[in-house]
């Protein structure tokens, strides 16, 4: 009797450090774009880094002229500012591709279809101003809801009250503050409901503290963008959530044989 229970136990031991090994973390940075090269943000490296079975995939949102909330992350399109356009007039631009650059709604919906990868939802600042900042982050949570998406969407956002304005319009989301250069106490990003903590890799290299301060707050932990397997097995070590990192398919493999 005792033998068997013994190796109960460790076959319960053995399955769950098999598990913590292979721990899938990976945040593929604006979907898994890079070798073959397809364009960042686009619906193709959405499903790329699905096939390769990601954690999750990071995107980025601007509003237009006129409201449409589009996929893509500089404010800018071949010289055509997203935010003083219309949709009609930046839909007619392609990308290497040759498709033009996808709505939220369209790159929610290709999401919630395969339901195995999170979507990483960043909304971005605005270079008009903050107000249309939280703007942005209110019709992000509108649309999330209105396509039942609420479970596979986290959010993300280097304005700290705009994060603040998402976790008030819906207190289950789970958001995450990126900006380093206006942090926050890690005790006063829990009290404010954030769910995680989203910092460059330098910050965490160079204050290397932090990284037990936010886990005794309970707060989760990533870092971006993390590229080169030397720092990938560092992050690894010391415990964290999730890596995003341009070099999925490389940290996929590397998790792997940790």
């Amino acid at each position: 009797m005792r033998k068997i229970i013994f190796n109960f136990f460790l076959m319960f031991f053995v399955a769950n450090l098999a598990t913590a090994q292979t721990k899938n973390l990976t945040i593929a940075h604006r979907g898994a774009w890079d070798a073959p090269k397809i364009p960042e943000n686009s619906i193709a490296s959405l499903n790329k880094a699905i096939v390769l079975g990601c954690k999750g995939s990071e995107f980025d949102v601007w509003m237009t002229k006129d409201s449409m909330l589009v996929v893509h992350h500089d404010p800018d399109i071949a010289g055509i500012f997203i935010e003083n356009s219309n949709w009609s007039e930046l839909k007619k631009i392609k990308l290497s591709d040759g498709k033009r650059i996808p709505t939220l709604k369209e790159y929610l919906k290709a999401g919630k279809r395969h339901k195995s990868t999170q979507l990483i939802l960043e909304f971005k600042m605005s270079k008009i101003s903050p107000e249309r900042t939280r703007l942005v982050g209110e019709k992000c949570v509108e649309m999330v809801k209105q396509l039942q998406a609420t479970s596979y969407v986290d959010y993300i956002s280097f304005d700290y009250e705009a994060c603040k304005r998402v976790i008030e319009l819906d207190p289950d989301a789970k958001v995450s503050y990126v900006n380093w250069k206006h942090d926050r106490e890690p005790e006063q990003m829990k009290a404010d409901g954030f769910y995680a903590v989203d910092y460059h890799f330098k910050v965490f290299k160079e204050n290397p503290g932090l990284i037990q301060r936010f886990k005794d707050q309970g707060i989760k932990l990533n870092t971006w963008t993390v590229n080169d397997p030397k720092d990938m097995k560092w992050f690894i070590q010391q415990g964290f959530d999730y890596i995003t990192t341009d070099k999925a398919e490389e940290l996929i493999k590397l998790t792997e044989t940790l």
